[in-house]
């Protein structure tokens, strides 16, 4: 049974957490205690139904103001699939989460409010799921209830998300009109609109092929450590461990380490204390190599005919999360995967209008949730591939030195 992992993304109000807990109560994924609990709160709050958004909203200060704050994670499984879900906020200012959230799911639920259509944070976070490549988006229009279930009104919406998307790099595209209250077309069909011929939200999700995003070409593993036991069975060890972040590595091949560029063979693969012969992503291994040679952390081995990018120039889309203006010249600490540098912005090239997807090059003050292209130049080479081609090794984050907070998520391009 394949896992399915996928994040719920829109504006706030517009019934992320609501959906996520119909689809758990709907298909029976909920414990009874927890049942009861949601019960006798929503019967404290003097509702009339339950609120299914508490089964995700599980923070204090989430239950009191209604809205979501930090990142949920849910499981729940079916016959025929088993899933993640990541419940991430709307508000604009906790679009750090929903980064956070969306940044390892294979597919997004883009909600939108029939009586509003698309708004701004539903475009940020359509944009934020194109630029974290996930090739597969179901945009729910939900709360069809409150504009008596009309096909005119799904339609404009469809038509209005199908023209902003037309920049987007998403793939794939389902458009499902949903109310999350009542349960219309999540997990049952509705009676109400006999107009949609289409699946439900829960089948969608059961059939939906994802491919497998696993990059098996490209052989990058990031040294985390040098194991040297310095024990009496293994006096002489010494083994290069790390987490695969592509390729496939065999007892055999010939490899080169980067940035010395050194050559050797891999002699042996230890997998959970066992010796195996192929390793792949996503397995933490540890390598032993025919010759002794210098490595250290933050080093790449990587097939010599197959190289990530060597450089101190870097361009990234980043997703400026700092509550201060990022200007140019500003130092950071630079970390992707396990290597660790100092960076400096050297250019800011254009932030992007989220609501027309259009650069904008005269005005270049990268306020908080701005999203823009920047140029950096770090004090050492990083070893990176565009983060198209290789999600781990072409993703990182910038943390400012002052505060050692996370300011920026960046994507190579």
């Amino acid at each position: 049974m394949d896992l399915l992992r996928f994040t719920t993304a829109g504006s706030v109000d517009d019934g992320k957490s609501t959906l996520i807990g119909r689809l758990l109560y709907d298909s029976k994924s909920i414990f009874q205690d927890q049942l009861e609990s949601v019960e006798k709160s929503s019967t404290k709050k003097g509702l009339e139904h339950l609120d299914l958004s508490l089964l995700t909203d599980g923070l204090k200060d989430e239950r009191e103001q209604g809205i979501t704050i930090d990142v949920a994670y849910r499981y729940f499984a079916t016959p025929k699939r088993k899933f993640i879900i990541a419940d991430t906020p709307g508000h604009i200012q906790y679009t750090r989460n929903m980064i956070t959230g969306a940044s390892t799911a294979n597919l997004a639920l883009i909600l939108v409010d029939a009586r509003n259509g698309l708004v701004e944070q539903t475009k940020r976070h359509s944009f934020i799921a194109s630029l974290l490549q996930i090739k597969h988006v179901i945009v729910c229009v939900n709360k069809m209830d409150l504009v008596d279930f009309k096909e005119e009104i799904f339609e404009n919406i469809v038509k209005d998300y199908k023209e902003f998307a037309q920049k987007l790099t998403v793939s794939d595209y389902r458009f499902i009109p949903i109310s999350a209250l009542l349960g219309d077309n999540v997990v049952n069909r509705s009676n109400d609109m006999n107009w949609y011929e289409g699946s439900t939200l829960l089948h969608t999700l059961e059939n939906i092929h994802v491919g497998n995003d696993r990059n098996l070409i490209d052989c990058r593993l990031p040294v985390q450590t040098v194991l040297r036991p310095h024990s009496k069975d293994y006096h002489d060890f010494r083994a290069y461990a790390g987490k695969i972040s592509s390729g496939t590595f065999k007892v055999g091949d010939g490899i080169m380490v980067l940035p010395s560029g050194l050559h050797s063979t891999i002699k042996s693969i230890v997998y959970n204390e066992q010796n195996i012969d192929l390793a792949t992503p996503p397995m933490s291994v540890a390598l032993t190599l025919e010759d002794d040679i210098d490595i250290t952390r933050g080093d790449m081995i990587v097939r010599p005919n197959n190289q990530p990018n060597v450089t101190q120039d870097i361009e990234i889309m980043a997703c400026w999360m700092g509550n201060q203006t990022l200007h140019q010249s500003k130092k950071f600490i630079l970390m992707n995967n396990s290597s660790e540098c100092k960076a400096i912005i050297k250019e800011i090239r254009y932030k992007v209008d989220i609501n027309t997807l259009h650069r904008i090059e005269d005005d270049k003050k990268i306020e908080k949730n701005d999203i823009a292209r920047i140029k950096l130049r770090t004090t050492r080479p990083l070893l990176t591939d565009t983060y198209q081609k290789n999600k781990n090794t072409g993703a990182l984050i910038l943390i400012d030195p002052d505060s050692n907070q996370t300011v920026a998520a960046g994507m190579v391009i």
